[in-house]
């Protein structure tokens, strides 16, 4: 294959090999498909031929993945799928958008070819035949013409679900977590037709967003960040700020009619492994409820389980301290003298915010942190495919983030060490005049940048919003390299042997793994069973080995059965939440769904 091709040949290229592999499948020749693979190739399923989110390497492990599901699976019609963009060669790659279908579902995916053998292929369920969504010539009618003394409004009707759902009737799934996560899950298995409710401790849905510092916006573009079914306006702010992103998801929560229990705490969960269900037991409203739905979920947030430190003299000191996740914003805090253990994003907005209020504001970095630009980040990181202009070219947010998929996590890294590259030059001056201050920058452990330390432990990273210049011209004051040792009565005291005057101590300290949740609610033991969630077993910086190849325990069958992880930025719950609730859906219906690489647990925490 060569620069040279032209659409028509590489469309040819696509269809060649797209038959030979639906040949070698439909005779279940694992060799034969593992032969169309380079010996350096990546094939990333997510659910259409392996009920689980899984990618497979190298020859080997496509003819595994073959001989353990092709005979079931059936998979057959591959084509191009001009309607998502076709097929087209440059830079020595052959690579198109392709569609199929399976024995029980619609599947679209991504091609890579080089010199004729596939580098990388995606294949992803999109749809379960015989149970499609309710949308265009599906869509319900609303309204009941003719005469019938028996009438019940849509306003009745919704009313008598909602109050036996959970009380008469049970749920099939239960969310835990009535954030951005629940809620765009909720939706996906509302239009389903899966009896579902998500369940919030807050009073109000949004509330996770108003409760935050006030001074909160969102750090990714608007384009990065539609739910589903349902984009923001276009007249949207490109950053959103906490309140509107709070208003917009109760909005959404009423407009896709979720079964959402407000002022709902969730107190106690067992699993009945004969049963096949959940004991879930809840407060709602001061009243305890016991659900026993068949499928549990726990969107509780990568950003949710706080982690404070535990500090020597911390029982002593007079002023007020408390968690990045609980600041109420600068107000009380006017000409006093604050101390913000941490400099990763919310470190950033939170010294920021008290530095607008006159307040004496002084962070503390522990360990070196990447940062980022937010007009670079847009630009050079994101602009092909979140953008104003790629949407203008067409480009739509199924394609944008299928895009996104088709990059095996195993070299997402090569294709992002040039975009970082490029900004450290673009911005060589800005990273400059935050080293003379004295902070520490890193670009992730193999110069990758924002995306891959996100995925790799979703921390360590701020993408830079105004914060970076007042730690470069000493507004905000910087100690770096040090840590905290102890509190006193009425100061911070460093490693360095430095005390710090102090009337308040925010730990920036960040979150631990989603499977805290499940020690709280369910038990350690089950929690240790599951493992760590988030991270790819990178062997980098706080993602510690083996690989993984794709998210712990994220959106896909976990060591406990019937127990699901869901979660990430709003790009993630939008994308995510697809493949999660085609799980649950067939899990329903009672659709087969033997799990093809369910994962090894190697860390606990």
């Amino acid at each position: 294959m060569t620069e040279t091709l032209d659409q028509t040949d590489a469309a040819a290229a696509v269809t060649t090999w797209l038959a030979d592999f639906e040949s070698a499948l439909e005779s279940n020749d694992a060799d034969a498909v593992a032969r169309l693979f380079g010996e350096q190739s990546y094939w990333r399923d997510l659910i259409a031929f392996t009920w689980n989110l899984v990618t497979v390497e190298g020859r080997d492990g496509v003819r595994d993945m073959v001989a353990a599901t092709s005979e079931r699976v059936r998979a057959h019609d591959f084509r191009i799928a001009d309607d998502l963009g076709g097929a087209a060669a440059g830079d020595g790659v052959v690579e198109s958008w392709i569609a199929f279908e399976t024995s029980v579902g619609r599947c679209v995916g991504h091609l890579r070819l080089r010199d004729g053998a596939a580098w990388t292929l995606l294949t992803t369920m999109h749809e379960l035949i015989g149970y499609e969504e309710p949308m265009g010539g599906r869509r319900p009618k609303g309204a009941e013409h003719g005469a019938n003394r028996d009438r019940r409004t849509w306003l009745e009707q919704r009313a008598e679900e909602a109050e036996q759902l959970g009380r008469t009737t049970q749920p099939h799934t239960l969310v835990i977590g009535g954030g951005q996560g629940g809620i765009a899950l909720g939706a996906r298995l509302r239009q389903l037709g899966v009896p579902t409710i998500v369940v919030e401790r807050a009073a109000r849905a949004g509330d996770a967003w108003r409760g935050r510092y006030k001074s909160l916006c969102l750090h990714d573009p608007v384009w990065y960040d539609h739910l589903p079914y349902l984009d923001f306006p276009k007249n949207w702010p490109v950053f959103a700020p906490k309140d509107k992103i709070g208003d917009w998801l109760e909005m959404y929560a009423r407009v896709m009619e979720l079964n959402y229990w407000t002022s709902t705490e969730a107190l106690s969960a067992s699993y009945d492994a004969d049963k096949h269900e959940w004991e879930v037991v809840v407060r709602r409203d001061g009243e305890e409820i016991t659900l026993r739905p068949k499928e549990l979920v726990l969107a509780t947030g990568m950003s949710g389980k706080a982690n404070v430190p535990v500090l020597e003299g911390a029982d002593r000191f007079r002023g007020d301290q408390h968690h990045s996740s609980r600041h109420p914003g600068p107000d009380a805090y006017r000409g006093k003298r604050v101390v913000v253990i941490g400099s990763n994003n919310s470190a950033h907005d939170i010294c920021a915010a008290l530095w607008e209020n006159d307040v004496d504001v002084t962070m503390v970095q522990r360990s070196s942190t990447h940062i980022v630009r937010s007009d670079s980040l847009m630009r050079i990181a994101l602009g092909g495919l979140y953008s104003e202009e790629a949407v203008a070219s067409g480009m739509t947010t199924q394609k944008a983030d299928l895009t996104f998929a088709s990059l095996p996590y195993r070299i997402m890294h090569e294709f992002q060490i040039p975009v970082y590259d490029e900004i450290r030059e673009v911005d060589a001056d800005f990273y400059a005049r935050l080293e003379r201050a004295g902070f520490l920058l890193d670009y992730g452990d193999d110069d990758s940048g924002l995306f891959m330390k996100y995925l790799r432990r979703g921390s360590g990273y701020y993408i830079d919003v105004g914060a970076s210049e007042l730690v470069a011209n000493g507004d905000i004051a910087l100690r770096s390299g040090v840590d905290v040792v102890r509190l006193t009565e009425d100061s911070v005291v460093l490693s360095s042997g430095e005390e710090l005057p102090a009337d308040l101590v925010v730990y920036a300290t960040g979150y631990g793994s989603m499977n805290g949740w499940a020690a709280d609610l369910i038990s350690q033991e089950v929690a240790d069973e599951v493992g760590k969630v988030w991270g790819l077993g990178s062997a980098t910086t706080k993602d510690p080995g083996p690989w993984e190849g794709e998210q712990r325990n994220m959106w896909k069958p976990t060591r406990q059965e019937a127990l699901w992880f869901h979660g990430g930025n709003l790009h993630q719950s939008r994308h995510y939440s697809l493949y999660l609730a085609l799980q649950l859906k067939a899990r329903y219906e009672g659709i087969p769904t033997p799990v093809y690489g369910l994962a090894e647990v190697h860390h606990t925490s």
